[in-house]
This record gives C-alpha cells, sequence and structure tokens, in this order.
C-alpha cells in the first residue's frame, strides 16, 4: 500500500478474529446503473431483542443474491484507454505516464465465512484495521493462504444449485483496505474514476466510509465516478468487499479453478473538464480491398468543442492531421485513406491514431481490415483464411488468474513461434493488454464473453430454461455481451465476437447478438451452443471426429462457414491425429480451422508433506468436494507454460510451408499462408541416412509463390548414388530482409524418404561364418556370440533371463526377463475413451508369459530355441497362442514371434505388441528413428529421422499427472549403452535391438515400471519410485494416441486390432 499509510496499518500474522452477525435494513434498487445510496450492508443487532418481537435477517435480497441487481452506480461501459496530457505521452503507451494511479500493492485483508460474518462495518472512517493481514492486489486469495480450497471443476457447481440464489452461509466473504494521496499530476482533473479491470465474483466498494456501489461479471472492468467522494489533499481510504459467489457465478462456471478476489490491476483515473467518454474507431475498406474509409465515432462529455485527429503511419509519419468542431456530444468522422498497408495476423501492420480534446490526448493503434462471409467463406481483406489456433485460460501457477504481464508476452510469443495465429479467450474476456499485444504481433482473436452455465446440464430438466432461455436473466446476459464488446472494439485482431460458451441454447443468446449487432456490424457473430446456427453466422462444434466434419464441410448449398472451436483435446500424452484436421481445413473451403484444446495446463504450484514442490489439480487442496481430478492439465504447454511434445506436434501439422513430395530432382510444396508469398524465405537441402548426415545446398524458392498454391523446387548436386534407408530434409528459413518474421527463424522443416531401409533378410544374411559356443549348467542354456555376449535361457520357463558378458560372466545384465507383452501404463487418452477401461476389463495388465513346450536343436550354424506358449490374464480364458524362436548365430540372437489372439472376451484392442525386459548399467541410448522426442503412431510427425542419443532417464517424458511416455517409434535399430562412443562392444554398448524395414517398430527406456506410472498422482510420487535398473521395451506394434480423453479415441488406421495374427522378429547382439 502507499507509504504515506503504511505506518498506519500495522498487521499482526496471529491476529485472532472477532465476528459480529449483522442484518440489513435498507434496500438496494431493483433497476441497473441506478443511483441510490443504499447501502447493502448490515448494521449489528442490538444486544437486547424486545420481548415479543420477531426478527427477520437480511431484511432483504443482498445485491449479490439478487438477479435484478447487476450493477449500482457504475459508469457505461467504454473501450479500454488512458487519457495523457501530451501527445508523447499518449504516443508511448507508457500507462505510468498517463493521467491515472496504478492503485494496486500490498492491501490489508479479512476473510470471513459468509458476508453477513466478520468485520461488516470495516469501511467506517473509525475502524481499526491494523490487526489485517496482508494480502496482494491484484491477487486470489485462495493463493495467498486465506479460505478454502482452491476448488476444481469441470461442469458441476461446487454449491447447492437454486438460481438465482447462492448460498448465505456457504459463501467466503473478503473485505480489502487501502489508503492512497491523490498524485499532483492528477488533482487537476474535473472528474475522477475508481477502475477495477477483474474482480471475482461481485464486490460492494467504499471509499472515505462512503458507499460507491456495487458490481458484478468477474472478468468484466467496473468503472465508478468518485469524485464527489474523493480527498484531493489529504489520504483516501478505499475499501472493498468481495464475494465469494453471487447470481453471477451461475454464469460463470467455466472449466477452471473456482478463484476469488481483486485479480486485475484497480486504477484511479482522472478526467479533466472536457473529455472523452468513448470512441469507436472502424475501418472500412472498399470492394476492391485497396482504399479504405477510416470511421471514428466519438462522444464527449459536452458539445461545442473542437476535436483534433492525427493519423501517424509505423514510421511516425503523419498520414492527415484534421480540426473537427462538434455541436454534439456525439459525432461521427469519416477520412479517406488511399490504399492503406492493411492488417492481417501475417502482416500486422498498425497505425496510430491520436485524438485530441480540450488539454487530454488519447492514442489508439489502427488495423485496417475487413472481415466477412464471401460465398460463405470466411474471409479477411478478400482472402480466405484458417485458423490455426488455440484456447486461452488465464492462467499461471502460482497466481492464478492473475497472470503478470511478463508471462502474458511469453505466451504469444511462444504462440507465435510454433506457428500459431489465432487465439480464443476462452470463455471470458482477458486481460486488455492481451489485445494490445494481438494487435501488434498480429494473432486473429476470437474474443468471447464472460458466460458459461454448463452445471445445469447435470441438475435435471431443461438446462437453457434455467437462465439462457429465461427471460428473467435477459439483461445479466446482454450486460456480458455489451461489456466486451464495449471495452474491444477498437482491436483489429478481434475478428469475431462470441456469446459465450457450453451455455445450451435460448432466447437470450438472440438478445445478446442483436445487442452487439447495435454497436457492431463489421464482425461475425459465434456461439457453439447454437448448434443449427439459427442466431450465430458460424457453425460451430466441439470434438467432432474428423469423419463427421467432412460431412459438413461436404454439404451442398451451405451458406455459413463451419469452425471447430475446441479440438485435439490436448490432455496428457498426446493429442494424436492433429495432422487429419489440419489436411481437412485446408481441403474444404467450408473449414474455418480451429481451436486446439488447450494452450496450457492449469496445474497450481504446491507442495507435498515432505516439502516436495508439485503442481496440484482437483483433488489436491482439501477440501475440495466435488472436483474433477486432473481434467484441468489438459494444454500443449504445462503448467509452467513450457512446451510440451503435443504442441511440437501441432506446430509440425500447421507449418506454413508443406512438402508434398519428390519425384526425381523435383520436390513439391505448398504454400499455406493466407497472405504472404515464400519471398521471404531460403530453403536448403540435406541428407540423413544411418550414421551419416550430408549437408547440401540452397534450393531457389520460385519467386511470387501465392498463398494456397503449390510450387516445384529442382534438387541440384544430389549424390549420384545413395545409401540405403536415406531421406531427404528440406529447412525453409526466414531471410535477413525478412519484415514479418524474426530473421533466421525456421519456419518448415520437412522429410520425405529416398531409398527403402535395408530388409530383414539382408540384416540375417550379414552374419560371419561360424558357430557360436553353446553351454548347458543348472537348467540354463546359454549361447555365447564371437563378440562375448552370453545370451541364457531359462529352460524351466522357456523364457530369455540371462544377458552377461565372458569379461564378466557373473554380472547379469538383465533384471527382468524377457516377456511377450501388450500393456502400456495408461495414458489420459486411454482412460477417457473406450480402449483404456477395456484393457484394464480384460485384465491386459495382468497377463503372464506361460510356455507349454520348449525345443532346442543345434544345427552347424548355431543354436535354435523353439518355445510355445500362451500369455493370458489371470480370471479369463482369452489368451494369445504364441510360437518364440530365438535363432543364434556367431552375431546375433534372431527372436521370432508368430502370434493369434484368441478366446472370448478378447480385448478388440491391444496398448503394443512387443518384448519388455529389465536392464542394468544402462545409461545412454542410440537409436536411428524418429527423434529425438517422444513419437507414437499418430504423433511422430514433429520427430523427424537421424541418428540420435539421449541419456536413458531422460526418455521418459514427465507428464504432471504420470502416464506412459517416453516411446520412439519408426525405428531401425537402438543401442543399450553404458557411455558414448567405443568400438560397438562391451562394455560400451550392452545390447543391440534392429528391427530391418518394419514399419511402426518402437522401443522406450524408462527408470519406472507400467505398474508404478499407473499408481502414482503426481511425478514426485512416481520419483520416489525410481529404479535402479531400467525397463526396456521393443515393439513391433504400438496403439496410437487419439484424443479420447474429450472427443475421438484413436483412429481405426492407429488401433493395434487383435483380430488378427502376428508373425515378427527382431536382432539382438
Amino acid at each position: 500500500m502507499p507509504s504515506s499509510s503504511a505506518s498506519k496499518l500495522v498487521i499482526r500474522q496471529n491476529a485472532d478474529l472477532h465476528m459480529e452477525l449483522h442484518v440489513n435494513t435498507s434496500s438496494p434498487s431493483p433497476t441497473l446503473n441506478s443511483a441510490s445510496p443504499a447501502s447493502p450492508n448490515i448494521p449489528s443487532i442490538p444486544s437486547l431483542v424486545e420481548t415479543g418481537k420477531t426478527e427477520i435477517q437480511p431484511k432483504q435480497i443482498p445485491d449479490w443474491s439478487n438477479l435484478k441487481v447487476i450493477h449500482r452506480n457504475t459508469l457505461p461501459p467504454r473501450s479500454h484507454f488512458h487519457l495523457y496530457n501530451t501527445e508523447e505521452d499518449a504516443l508511448s503507451g507508457d500507462v505510468s505516464r498517463s493521467r491515472a494511479a496504478l492503485l494496486s500493492g500490498i492491501w490489508g485483508f479479512e476473510l470471513s465465512s459468509g458476508p453477513f460474518k466478520g468485520s461488516t462495518e470495516f469501511y467506517k472512517p473509525d475502524f481499526d484495521h491494523s490487526e489485517w493481514k496482508l494480502i496482494k492486489v491484484p491477487g486470489m486469495w485462495q493463493l495467498q493462504g486465506f479460505g478454502k480450497g482452491p476448488q476444481y471443476t469441470n461442469v458441476n457447481y461446487p454449491f447447492p444449485v437454486n438460481p438465482p440464489h447462492v448460498p448465505y452461509d456457504d459463501n467466503e466473504c473478503g473485505r480489502y483496505i487501502t489508503r492512497f494521496p491523490v498524485p499532483d499530476t492528477l488533482k487537476d482533473g474535473d472528474q475522477w474514476r475508481l477502475r477495477f479491470e477483474g474482480v471475482d465474483a461481485a464486490f460492494t466498494v467504499w471509499l472515505n466510509g462512503k458507499e460507491v456501489g456495487y458490481s458484478q461479471g468477474s472478468r468484466n472492468p467496473s468503472e465508478f465516478d468518485v469524485s464527489s467522494l474523493l480527498k484531493l489533499d489529504s489520504e483516501n481510504t478505499l475499501c472493498v468487499e468481495v464475494y465469494q459467489r453471487c447470481d453471477g457465478s451461475y454464469i460463470e462456471d467455466q472449466d477452471q479453478w473456482w478463484l476469488s478476489g481483486i485479480f486485475r490491476d484497480v486504477w484511479l483515473h482522472s478526467f479533466t473538464s472536457v473529455r472523452f467518454e468513448d470512441f469507436h474507431i472502424q475501418t472500412i475498406l472498399d470492394d476492391d480491398y485497396k482504399d479504405a474509409e477510416l470511421v471514428v465515432d466519438i462522444k464527449l462529455n459536452k458539445a461545442g468543442e473542437s476535436i483534433s485527429s492525427k493519423l501517424l503511419d509505423s514510421e511516425g509519419k503523419v498520414v492527415f492531421s484534421d480540426l473537427h468542431g462538434l455541436r454534439e456530444e456525439s459525432s461521427t468522422l469519416k477520412y479517406r485513406i488511399e490504399n492503406p498497408e492493411k492488417w492481417t495476423a501475417e502482416t500486422p501492420y498498425l497505425y496510430t491514431l491520436v485524438l485530441t480534446v480540450g488539454s487530454v490526448y488519447v492514442a489508439q493503434k489502427v488495423g485496417f481490415r475487413r472481415a466477412e462471409l464471401i460465398g460463405g467463406v470466411f474471409c479477411v481483406n478478400g482472402k480466405p483464411i484458417k485458423i490455426r489456433g488455440v484456447n486461452r485460460h488465464e492462467h499461471n501457477a502460482q497466481s492464478g488468474r492473475t497472470v503478470p504481464y511478463a508471462d502474458l508476452q511469453w505466451d504469444l510469443q511462444a504462440m507465435k513461434a510454433f506457428n500459431i495465429n489465432a487465439i480464443r479467450t476462452s470463455h471470458y474476456i482477458n486481460d486488455s493488454r492481451l489485445y494490445d499485444l494481438a494487435d501488434e504481433m498480429g494473432f486473429w482473436v476470437l474474443d468471447e464473453a464472460d458466460l458459461e452455465c454448463h452445471g445445469f446440464g447435470e441438475v435435471g430438466g431443461d438446462p437453457a430454461s434455467y437462465t439462457s432461455d429465461n427471460p428473467e436473466w435477459r439483461d445479466a446476459y446482454v450486460d456480458r455481451a455489451l461489456q466486451m464488446v464495449m471495452r474491444d472494439k477498437n482491436h483489429p485482431s478481434v475478428i469475431m465476437w462470441s456469446l459465450g460458451n457450453e451455455a445450451f441454447y435460448g432466447r437470450n443468446h438472440q438478445a445478446m447478438y442483436d445487442a452487439i449487432r447495435e454497436i457492431d456490424s463489421t464482425r461475425l457473430i459465434h456461439y457453439e451452443g447454437d448448434q443449427e446456427a439459427q442466431t450465430a453466422d458460424i457453425f460451430s462444434r466441439m470434438y467432432t471426429p474428423v469423419d463427421e466434419m467432412i460431412k459438413y464441410a461436404e454439404e451442398k448449398d451451405w451458406k455459413k462457414p463451419f469452425v471447430m472451436c475446441e479440438f485435439a483435446h490436448a490432455m496428457g500424452n498426446g493429442p494424436g491425429a492433429v495432422r487429419e484436421y489440419i489436411e481437412a481445413f485446408y481441403k474444404y473451403p467450408r473449414l474455418m480451422g480451429g481451436f486446439v484444446w488447450e494452450w496450457a495446463n492449469h496445474g497450481l504450484l504446491t507442495e507435498s508433506k515432505d516439502g516436495e514442490p508439485y503442481f496440484g489439480y482437483g483433488g489436491d487442496f482439501q477440501p475440495d468436494e466435488p472436483n474433477d481430478g486432473n481434467f484441468v492439465m489438459d494444454g500443449l504447454c504445462n503448467s509452467s507454460h513450457l512446451p510440451g511434445p503435443g504442441l511440437d506436434e501441432y506446430s509440425k501439422a500447421i507449418e506454413p510451408i508443406q512438402v508434398l513430395g519428390v519425384e526425381g530432382h523435383e520436390v513439391t510444396i505448398i504454400n499455406r499462408y493466407d497472405f504472404l508469398t515464400l519471398d521471404h524465405l531460403r530453403c536448403f537441402w540435406e541428407l540423413i541416412s544411418d550414421r551419416q548426415q550430408i549437408i547440401g545446398k540452397e534450393i531457389l524458392i520460385p519467386g511470387g509463390v501465392k498463398p494456397h498454391t503449390k510450387a516445384t523446387l529442382v534438387l541440384g548436386g544430389l549424390p549420384k548414388t545413395l545409401s540405403t534407408d536415406t531421406w531427404l530434409q528440406l529447412e525453409f528459413m526466414s531471410r535477413a530482409t525478412a519484415k514479418w518474421v524474426p530473421p533466421g527463424r525456421v519456419v518448415a522443416r520437412s522429410q520425405v524418404p529416398l531409398t527403402p531401409p535395408r530388409s530383414f533378410a539382408l540384416l540375417k544374411a550379414l552374419s560371419t561364418p561360424g558357430r557360436p559356443h553353446i553351454q548347458r549348467n543348472d537348467g540354463m542354456l546359454y549361447v555365447t556370440l564371437a563378440k562375448g555376449t552370453t545370451f541364457g535361457f531359462d529352460t524351466g520357463t522357456g523364457t530369455l533371463s540371462s544377458l552377461t558378458h565372458v569379461s564378466k560372466p557373473d554380472h547379469n545384465l538383465m533384471s527382468v526377463p524377457v516377456t511377450l507383452d501388450f500393456y502400456r501404463a495408461l495414458t489420459d487418452n486411454d482412460r477417457g475413451g473406450p480402449h483404456g477401461p477395456e484393457w484394464i476389463e480384460r485384465r491386459v495388465h495382468q497377463t503372464r508369459n506361460h510356455f507349454s513346450q520348449i525345443t532346442t536343436t543345434e544345427p552347424e550354424s548355431g543354436c535354435t530355441i523353439v518355445v510355445k506358449g500362451r500369455v493370458a490374464p489371470p480370471v479369463l480364458a482369452w489368451a494369445v497362442e504364441t510360437t518364440t524362436t530365438y535363432t543364434l548365430t556367431q552375431d546375433h540372437c534372431s527372436i521370432r514371434v508368430q502370434a493369434k489372439p484368441t478366446g472370448p472376451l478378447l480385448p478388440s484392442t491391444f496398448a503394443r505388441f512387443g518384448l519388455s525386459f529389465g536392464l542394468r548399467d544402462l545409461r545412454i541410448v542410440e537409436w536411428f528413428g524418429r527423434g529425438p522426442g517422444e513419437s507414437y503412431a499418430d504423433k511422430k510427425q514433429a520427430q523427424l529421422v537421424n541418428t540420435w542419443g539421449w541419456a536413458a532417464d531422460a526418455l521418459f517424458h514427465h507428464y504432471e499427472s504420470p502416464q506412459d511416455s517416453g516411446n520412439r517409434t519408426d525405428a531401425r535399430w537402438v543401442e543399450l549403452r553404458t557411455r558414448w562412443g567405443g568400438d560397438g562392444g562391451y562394455p560400451d554398448r550392452l545390447l543391440r535391438a534392429r528391427f530391418g524395414g518394419h514399419e511402426g517398430a518402437s522401443f522406450s527406456v524408462s527408470p519406472y515400471s507400467a505398474r508404478d506410472v499407473d499408481e502414482c498422482r503426481h511425478p514426485h510420487e512416481l520419483r520416489r519410485r525410481k529404479r535402479d535398473d531400467h525397463i526396456v521395451r521393443l515393439d513391433w506394434y504400438h496403439h496410437g494416441l487419439g484424443t479420447g480423453s474429450c472427443g475421438p479415441a484413436t483412429l481405426p488406421q492407429y488401433q493395434l486390432r487383435t483380430d488378427r495374427e502376428f508373425d515378427v522378429e527382431v536382432l539382438l547382439d
């Protein structure tokens, strides 16, 4: 808090709270924005009650439970702007130089269990706050050690449903106090405004002991005229009472943490006697999308004033400068601009409009662009665009929805780096600074109203009837639309409005639409809940499978485009099959694209009982029933907003240049920019093969390749002969002179195969003549290869259970025998879809290998061991009948598995089909295949083929909710080593596995068993179970990931079906 009041507020951390019950004797006004001076707070109950008298408390419905009171004494919503004393200050964009003082900081705080508890008269001038604790503003009180929770629900209301009422006795109440002087620079004003950018969920304000007003709408700003209450020459006392819940909470049921408090900044604005009340900027491009009309609607506080307007280009040069006399308080200025630079998400060219009235200035960035439907196709500036977007909640792991500006910048910079071009502000208007950054950096923004009431779907009856189709809620709905549009209307990045999320559909959505249209006719209006687009301008869906989405795209005579407002649910290890969506977006004109759910996990930083930090989710903060567990951990980034494997995959799918194929020396590419040619890029080629990389030359990109068109690149300088399994790699990098892309950035990287891999037959044919050494001892059969590696077989169980070297014969490297295995630790997408539950129900995780016969022969070339058996679970009768043939030569041990799944209740799919075993002394893993990150059948395009090497412990990716990870697919070989380098022999290399040309072979190395991963809820719990050895998996087939946590399960082409027979082989040496 300001230093002038610090000496008066002494906070003792161990202070006791003394609570009294109060009653309300006043009646708040039933109308919106009325000027009633009545206080909603309740004077104390007399200590003695007259005999026979009936006492009713409260005497009327509190504001926060009264549907007829949305705001009291608030000013009309306006654009987000600051006033400045000079043009230079206005152009700086530095709000610290504006006519406003930031009141955020350290405030005094008291929390009570409800609005009728605690210090209800805390706003009175003589109240002693010295015993109060301290709190950060902005911030959420649950994350600063106050109150219950935090609590997470996806759909359910965490309180009894009785709209519009919320429980009186279960509604935490936070009381805030701060003191501030009015800075000298603000004292020359005529009107002073107190502005709250966001308070969750509702609040009442007092200044110097007098009530200012009340407001609700958590993510919307509230502004009050405090001119008559403000002391210019002495200290002011600001008191705010915040209610955890209000009737508005019924339409703020977003999929996120329930958090409370003053979570955005608080400002004191000083407005002069002649001032802007609001202004609305529109850029109207002509039908040739060349020239434009700049339309500026201005509202002043009085008529008869002169307005100065000036438009500057990005370099500060004056485009026009004009002076207008306004007869009325409201007026419209129009200017014709010849061929202005156009604003798009790829070319975010911004002008600056400076407006002056009286002695104050305001500056607003202007982008010339036109968004519309042309023949039903969504276009900007006359060109069709594709949305490659994400849903973004406001989240910080330590401060919740209070997001530091640096973190906001980080998010958008990362999005830009990963080829994302659009943001849906799910599901409320965001911090106003996000839109400034989006204008500057270039993003399409779907701006969404702070409205969701998903929980009504759980309570019975018609869910729309509670609020969305209930006329009594009309004003509450319309208010949310107006708050959004009035604040954000001047941002070129906002190309669509959204009426909210998962609020079913009713008459109040039509009312919102109509209210928006009265203000803004230049943008389309979206709402997914309007499934038939009766009101909305766009058909919108969530998590529709690709094949069903394509049916919409192929409909005849459609008039409205189709957008996936949520798709590719990025929970845990996934999303799988993103590319299929992206390819469909570009194939069909009706499809606008979509927004992946979602940008980042919402984990909150906390500690275990042992002091270990971790990111908590639903269920980790007691009491928090009901909760929806880890469903809040569903982002492309982790809770620290660091990119995860899923973001790599999405970024790869939406790269602006895609390689379509190679024929001879000609490479076909396609430009997937919406506005840019490829003139700002250079292309370089390389050849990648097994332990070899040839650096090539630059390839000329033809000039003027238009958006959404193909081009041909001609390769030069390729070797005349290529080794097996050679890949052509193309890298597209921005030039040093690139205007809109940072110089030297790699914007796309692609690979195409040029030659096939070595066949398995060829690998086996390369064996050295001779016979391995064979020895029997105590029920074991030992076979030693030429380089000293000894494989040991247990003839009593039919398993390969020993791996040693002649230099250290008593040291068995194999800690767990080799078994045929069909299970992986469940991913979130496994659990949420049909496959994971079936694997558990059919006991795939409990299968064991049982042998029925072992046959050993010793021909001249070596040794052959044939094991017949079955792999089966307990309880059930299904099994996989197997014949495993081990063929050992001087150079290798070949393992061939022939298998036939059979029996009743056989699972329809397996998670994997491969070998599992434990290995000691493993430190380093090298492989030729996709890398360096994890990859699966339907999540592998971002991982490029090369020879890779990683530390064994680093291959397992710690998702914030433990699950299977670390698989590497399309592997030709993998080496398990103790250290880097060496000649390939022991002790450098412990074991090598080669798959030949088998398509889709994969491996993983993990210091955790599948059971341990399944049983742990957090990474710190799993790390306690870290093994001394490593579990190695060598898989011929691996089931894809899908997005079954919320959306389509693994697509058929990526499923590992069991209605087939298997015949596979691997070479070990």
